[in-house]
């Protein structure tokens, strides 16, 4: 009789265990995240948005205790890091970590679009705005942006300027339309490609992301014309606003999201909005957006959504105004 209850209880016992494994893996599984989040970039190493990409993945992975890679899949008018994100298991796990470019200005540019940025992704967050820098060569023989306006005047489409992305092209041809000048587009795959092409003398001017330029304007190796914003930029003093420039309708700003696909359960987009939010709010990432002049932002997706739709809205106005052809 004492084996048989000692059996029984062993029994007894082991089924006990057995279902708080179960309950304890159930409940294990049920967190998010559980290993390290993905952060697509559709622009290459280097590029504002990269630069907030990794500066987040570093944060994020202190955060969870799991870490997030960044992987960048420029070129395509951002369309490859898209479909890379869209194609992927909406679980949570692939974060588009995306521009004004590829969520707002692409819907008002392209007459088809393969993908909406409204209702193929779910917003998580707005995560940082800055406006942006009109640079030239620093052998270039402007001095200014009436120079540069001048001339270009005298020789329409002789000057070219170099653009990342459809943001920056329409920037251009909005500068273009304010000035009454004509200059020609010359298309890079991203931002630092810009810019880079501005420093080696390629093109003659281009409009970008002030915190990417920053240091090489500091260092000599580009020259910035106007800060396209009505205060001055507190890393380059003496660089003119547009306002004191004559444009003070070119206040060009850029910004960066995340996002996900539309299809991620709901529990999940909670998540990353509360981790995403957290991550904002750090020490880190606000002295890193401070050093840039940069704007840091944390909002809801419900926020995220409403500015989403008025930059849209916002974009196709511009696009009317300056004529740009759809592409």
């Amino acid at each position: 009789m004492k084996n048989l209850a000692s059996n029984r209880r062993q029994f007894i016992l082991s089924v006990a265990g057995a279902a708080a494994a179960l309950v304890t893996g159930a409940h294990a599984a049920d967190v998010f995240p559980s290993r390290p989040l993905r952060l697509v970039v559709p622009f290459p190493s280097g590029s504002g948005t990269d630069t907030t990409a990794r500066l987040y993945a570093r944060v994020l992975g202190e955060l969870t205790g799991h870490g997030a890679v960044v992987e960048n899949k420029p070129g395509g008018n951002g369309f490859i890091a898209v479909q890379t994100v869209l194609n992927a298991p909406a679980d949570g796990y692939t974060v588009f970590l995306g521009s004004n470019s590829t969520l707002s200005t692409n819907a008002a540019t392209f007459r088809k679009l393969p993908y909406d940025p409204l209702t193929d992704f779910a917003p998580i967050s707005l995560l940082s705005r800055g406006p942006c820098l009109i640079i030239v060569p620093a052998n270039s023989p402007y001095r200014t942006l009436a120079d540069l306006v001048a001339d270009a005047r005298k020789r329409p489409g002789a000057l070219n300027y170099g653009s990342g992305s459809i943001s920056y092209t329409l920037y251009s041809e909005w500068l273009n339309d304010l000035a009454k000048m004509k200059t020609t587009l010359v298309n890079f795959k991203g931002a630092g490609d810009a810019i880079n092409a501005v420093v080696s003398n390629t093109v003659d001017f281009a409009v970008v992301d002030a915190s990417g330029a920053v240091e090489l304007v500091k260092g000599g190796r580009a020259r910035a014309l106007a800060f396209t914003a009505a205060k001055r930029y507190q890393l380059l003093p003496d660089v003119p606003t547009i306002v004191d420039a004559g444009y003070p309708d070119f206040l060009a700003v850029n910004w960066v999201a995340a996002a996900v696909p539309a299809k991620t359960p709901a529990p999940a987009i909670k998540r990353l909005a509360e981790l995403f939010r957290q991550a904002s709010n750090s020490a880190e990432v606000h002295e890193f957006y401070a050093r840039q002049g940069s704007e840091q932002l944390a909002t809801t997706p419900a926020e995220m959504l409403k500015y989403q739709k008025e930059e849209i809205a916002r974009w196709k106005r511009l696009v009317e105004a300056v004529k740009l052809p759809l592409q």
